[in-house]
């Protein structure tokens, strides 16, 4: 039985994804603390942030796909790569994330999510890459681990989501 992760298809992301990533993320804002967005967006709402991932520089977005029902292919989930701070001496930071599909993760998705957007940075003129995980979240530090990630510090209860204070752990990766 073939590898389910080699099925997977990563490439830059598109408006033609638009309304699957929308969904990917609204998941999370309805379900989960593990961003604290608390509530949901419409796909026109998440154009902005689409297109602020263009093909090239160092703010990328790549998505997973695979086959789906009738060859057409459905959206695993999405890595990014966007301005940590909004200050110019920040440029060459950036802070990246990763959200699967419900049901998409533990197949090796975020790995490969995540190599092809660290080969995408590779290039740019890049220092380090940051990820805050909302705690607890072990898959995701497991995959940030993989790729390196130290973790620097954890800021306590800073979100407050469904009645709850959360805390982040940042994690700090050299370009």
């Amino acid at each position: 039985m073939p590898d389910e992760a080699a099925e997977v298809q990563v490439r830059p992301g598109a408006e033609r994804d638009l309304a699957a990533l929308t969904d990917i993320y609204n998941h999370y804002v309805r379900e989960t603390p593990l961003t604290f967005d608390t509530r949901v967006f419409t796909p026109q709402e998440r154009r902005p942030w689409l297109l602020s991932h263009p093909e090239d520089g160092p703010h990328r977005l790549m998505v997973a796909t695979s086959e789906g029902s009738q060859g057409i292919p459905a959206v695993l989930g999405y890595a990014t790569s966007s301005p940590f701070r909004p200050k110019p001496a920040y440029a060459t930071s950036v802070e990246v994330s990763v959200y699967l599909a419900p049901g998409a993760g533990g197949r090796g998705t975020g790995t490969l999510l995540y190599d092809a957007l660290f080969k995408a940075l590779a290039d740019e003129d890049l220092h380090r890459a940051y990820a805050g995980i909302a705690q607890p979240n072990e898959a995701s530090v497991r995959l940030h681990g993989r790729f390196g990630f130290r973790h620097m510090g954890t800021y306590r209860e800073v979100g407050r989501k469904f009645g709850c204070y959360w805390d982040v752990a940042w994690y700090e990766k050299e370009l």
